[in-house]
């Protein structure tokens, strides 16, 4: 069962621990999908930024954007 990231704390030991993440956000059908994934290299109030296995990094707002691992 996936696990709703939320908190600094919880962010934190996803990085610690370079946990798999995963992004999601709802599309124009209501559903969430998976827009991105990778390991927490920052993250802040507002923002998670997140490296893939290729190595590129997207960041994305904490607002609009559900993180699971």
């Amino acid at each position: 069962m996936p696990y709703t990231i939320m908190k600094n704390a919880e962010f934190f030991t996803a990085a610690l621990a370079q946990k798999y993440v995963f992004a999601l956000q709802i599309g124009p059908d209501g559903m969430y999908s998976r827009v991105g994934a990778g390991l927490v290299q920052m993250f802040s109030d507002e923002y998670v930024k997140l490296k893939n296995f290729d190595g590129s990094v997207m960041l994305y707002s904490r607002f609009d954007t559900k993180f699971q691992h």
